[in-house]
């Protein structure tokens, strides 16, 4: 079954593309999540145009306990939810539908799994691996210029990601037009392609001062259009490359080779606030609609002082 075929599902796409601003992901997984449930409802022969008017608040609820038994976690389950109640509010507003079969009913309860985070002497070590690895390299005989490059480049990429808190995909997507190493920020696009300004701290700065003065000689775009982060090839660095990249250094800085790259961005929200910011400032650095989205932060640093108090207080 193609969906993207339907004609009220290609209005839909049409709408989140083109009023809402929507990412290519995001596109990608409200599909995703409507063709499930058209194969769920109708199986993988139905004719289109779909009848949309059909589903009711019981098929709507058994596809997502359908969902939870198949082994989604919760925070998946309630991403599809979210997904089919805006299509059928959307189909509901355009006359498609009287009624939404998934207004009302409350997504799972999340597991509470807290985001793991990196202990600041851990990040230290992380950020320094680029540059050990580099000094194993020369003490080998290899002094070659994109090895020099690619250390520099790692080096600036783990500082930028800390020291911002940006998604990997927002740094990924960086141009050289959206540095700015004079008042120490960048300009990210985030999801539904709005932009913020994101801090630099001076470390991060200078990694990637020097980073850009060695891409000079890597071929590729030029101009401001150029991408900040350039794999060897002149080519923008992809989130892939990002990960391999983590797990490569989380090896040499022997850390737990579970972190993905956005334990930085949990590592920064949550050293920010252990160090007193206040929550809504963090809320902004991140770029997140909601506060809500941002409180999980503050049951981590709770989290936090209650080891700290249960492994040193003698009375705990």
């Amino acid at each position: 079954m193609d969906i993207k075929t339907d004609s009220c599902v290609e209005h839909f796409l049409a709408y989140l593309e083109h009023e809402r601003n929507a990412s290519p992901h995001t596109l990608s997984s409200y599909t995703r999540d409507i063709a499930q449930f058209a194969t769920e409802v109708w199986g993988g022969d139905a004719a289109n145009p779909l009848t949309w008017r059909e589903p009711d608040r019981f098929a709507a609820r058994r596809f997502l306990v359908e969902s939870q038994k198949s082994g989604c976690k919760a925070t998946t389950t309630a991403r599809k939810l979210s997904s089919l109640r805006s299509f059928y509010r959307f189909l509901e507003r355009e006359g498609y539908v009287e009624h939404n079969p998934f207004s009302g009913l409350r997504p799972p309860k999340r597991d509470g799994t807290l985001p793991e985070i990196f202990s600041i002497e851990e990040i230290s070590r992380l950020l320094e691996a680029p540059s050990r690895a580099a000094d194993a390299g020369r003490a080998g005989g290899d002094e070659s210029a994109e090895r020099q490059y690619a250390a520099l480049r790692d080096t600036a990429l783990l500082e930028v990601l800390y020291s911002s808190g940006a998604r990997v995909s927002e740094i990924v997507g960086l141009n050289e037009s959206d540095v700015d190493l004079l008042s120490g920020t960048i300009r990210v696009k985030g999801k539904g392609k709005k932009e913020r300004l994101c801090p630099l701290g001076g470390p991060a700065g200078k990694a990637v001062g020097l980073m850009l003065e060695a891409g000079h000689g890597v071929s590729g775009k030029s101009g401001r259009g150029r991408p900040v982060f350039m794999n060897l090839q002149g080519g923008r660095l992809s989130t892939r490359s990002v990960e391999r990249l983590m797990k490569k250094y989380l090896q040499l800085a022997d850390l737990d080779a579970r972190f993905s790259p956005h334990a930085l961005r949990h590592s920064f929200a949550s050293h920010m606030l252990d160090a007193g910011a206040d929550l809504r400032s963090v809320q902004e650095l991140l770029g997140h609609a909601s506060l809500s989205t941002t409180q999980i932060y503050t049951h981590v640093s709770v989290e936090r002082l209650k080891k700290v108090y249960s492994d040193t207080h003698p009375r705990a």
